[in-house]
This record gives structure tokens, C-alpha cells and sequence, in this order.
């Protein structure tokens, strides 16, 4: 397979709905809370990309650039977008949707970085 069809194939979409026990005192959800979403997403797509152990070293900027209201719908989507050789990053987005109405916005934006490791937990390629 190729890198092209290896990061069309991974592509990874999470539907999540904003309950309370998710939201802060803005009956939004928590900014910690969309971060570990995203990791979470983020390191899937990375596992489904390489089909190795893969670890997060880093977190590039996150954007919140719109807050997510508690009783909506989120959906997560995370996309390889760059494969170095013993590492690569994926672009997480999270997108809003009303419950009761026809809308949708993109909320976040953030790329993490991850390493795959071998059973010693030292870097190995990527790609086998």
C-alpha cells in the first residue's frame, strides 16, 4: 500500500455528544476534556496509519476558536500530515452540530505528534 492509500485509509471519525458532566461553568465543554478527545483520535489515527505501538511526544497549537455548547454533537476528525521517518502528525479538527437544527461549524484545530516505538521503547520506522 502506499503512503497516499495508507493516510486515505486511516482517516478517523468519532461522533461524541456535549453532556454535562463535559462542560464547565460556561456550559461549555472543557477545554481539557476536547484535548483528551483529541489525543485520543489523534493517536488512533496514528495506530491505524502504522499498525505499530505509537506514543505522543508533542502537541503543536490548538486552536479553540469557537466555544462547543453542552446538548450539541461533535464529531472528531483526525488526518495524517506528515510521515517522517520514525515519526508523523495528524491534524485533529472538531466540528459542532446543533441537535435540533441544520448546523455545523469547525470549533478546534490542533496536530499531535507521535512516535512509533519497538517492544525496548526506542524509535522505529514508521512504516515496516
Amino acid at each position: 500500500m502506499t503512503i497516499d492509500e495508507r493516510i486515505t485509509n486511516c482517516k478517523t471519525s468519532i461522533f461524541k455528544a456535549v453532556f454535562p458532566n463535559t462542560t464547565n461553568h460556561y456550559d461549555t465543554l472543557f477545554g481539557g476534556t476536547a484535548m483528551q478527545l483529541m489525543d485520543e483520535v489523534a493517536f488512533i489515527t496514528a495506530t491505524r496509519f502504522s499498525r505499530q505501538t505509537m506514543v505522543t511526544v508533542s502537541t503543536d497549537k490548538i486552536d479553540f476558536n469557537r466555544p462547543i455548547p453542552g446538548g450539541t454533537i461533535v464529531e472528531l476528525v483526525g488526518q495524517v500530515t506528515h510521515v517522517g521517518n520514525t515519526s508523523l502528525k495528524v491534524m485533529v479538527e472538531i466540528f459542532v452540530e446543533q441537535m435540533y437544527e441544520d448546523v455545523r461549524y469547525l470549533a478546534v484545530k490542533g496536530e499531535f505528534s507521535f512516535v512509533a516505538l519497538d517492544e525496548n521503547k526506542k524509535p522505529i520506522k514508521v512504516i515496516k
